[in-house]
């Protein structure tokens, strides 16, 4: 019975002298339920800017209409980050914060009807502007008729020559600008699935423009970022198809077995349904997927509140880390992917 009674559950204490979101979780790593695995998933960030890892944010959801585009754009500029894939839709949210525009505070409980007739987008509680949205479209259309003809880019190419000419507009830095500025590889497996496939479709029916995507390019290349990699770590916030892209990028390639040696993901959604956004990494271990011995955990809980006090505890306790740390760099050379650590 008493190797099973070894440590007591700590009882956290908010004081004068205590009272940091760090030093709270680190707490609350000592306690239960998700408030435990919140705090433990600092530990596994933290252990990951302390090796020798490429970290990848799968980021999926709506989170920057949210709100969680400036919390993003730090772990871009601190290097908390090293690569990412994200939705269309969160990518075209951030260009369109670039652009000067806004989302805006709403209710889930206005009668939607009465929304449409004003022009007036809703995502449960933000509000956003429909013509707005189409000026956002507009210009990502502007922006695709002055790429090459004939090539076929990569997602990774496109965001970044997407996220340049942002930022010749003067806009606030976002995800986009970030990235491309910092050379962080940034990926959208489902471009096509989102108001920037929206806008270049509208490019191609009013000028005949067609820009090409070599998505498998992009897969392969990801896959090589994982295998040229000393070791990776992946923070999914959500799941879809940011999720299964950097999941499979371990053993895409002939041979590959890249398993990932840390793993946090943040989810509301639950395994027993069969969907890839709620399946355990217990399951991804099956695949290969996931180390055997890899570090992992995962929080059952909102991204807006899981994934703000996660990337402050861990950019308040890792400072020193961050200081000492040398990011990976990437050297795109034709099929060949070059990561210095």
């Amino acid at each position: 019975m008493y190797r099973f009674l070894q440590e007591p559950v700590e009882k956290p204490r908010i004081s004068s002298e205590n009272s940091s979101v760090a030093s709270l979780l680190q707490s609350l790593s000592r306690t239960a339920y998700q408030g435990k695995s919140l705090g433990q998933a600092v530990d596994t960030w933290l252990a990951m800017l302390e090796s020798p890892t490429t970290i990848i944010l799968g980021l999926a959801g709506a989170m920057i209409p949210a709100g969680m585009r400036e919390l993003s754009v730090s772990l871009i500029e601190n290097r908390l980050v090293d690569c990412i894939v994200a939705t269309g839709a969160n990518l075209f949210h951030d260009c369109h914060e670039s652009l000067g525009r806004h989302h805006y505070i709403g209710s889930h409980l206005t009668n939607d009807v009465e929304l449409q007739e004003a022009g007036v987008d809703r995502i449960y509680d933000v509000f956003a502007s429909e013509s707005e949205f189409r000026q956002t479209d507009a210009f990502i259309a502007e922006f695709a008729l002055g790429l090459s003809d004939g090539k076929a880019f990569t997602t990774r190419e496109f965001l970044a020559e997407l996220g340049l000419a942002l930022c010749q507009t003067g806009g606030p830095s976002g995800i986009l600008t970030a990235a491309a500025t910092a050379g962080i590889p940034l990926y959208c497996p489902a471009i096509g699935d989102s108001s920037i496939g929206i806008a270049l479709g509208q490019a191609r029916v009013q000028s005949g423009k067609v820009v090409v995507f070599d998505v498998i390019r992009d897969a392969m290349e990801l896959a090589k970022i994982v295998d040229n990699s000393t070791q990776t770590g992946v923070i999914y916030i959500g799941g879809g198809t940011p999720k299964n892209f950097i999941q499979q990028a371990a053993i895409f390639l002939p041979g590959q077995q890249s398993g990932h040696k840390y793993a946090i993901q943040v989810t509301t959604d639950s395994p027993q349904w069969g969907g890839l956004s709620g399946c355990t990494f217990e399951e991804a271990q099956s695949w290969g997927k996931i180390l055997p011995l890899a570090e992992k955990v995962s929080v059952h809980c909102d991204a807006t509140i899981a994934f703000p006090l996660l990337a402050a505890a861990v950019f308040e306790r890792g400072r020193e880390a961050v200081a000492r740390r040398r990011p990976p760099t990437f050297k795109f050379a034709g099929p060949e992917v070059i990561v210095e650590q």
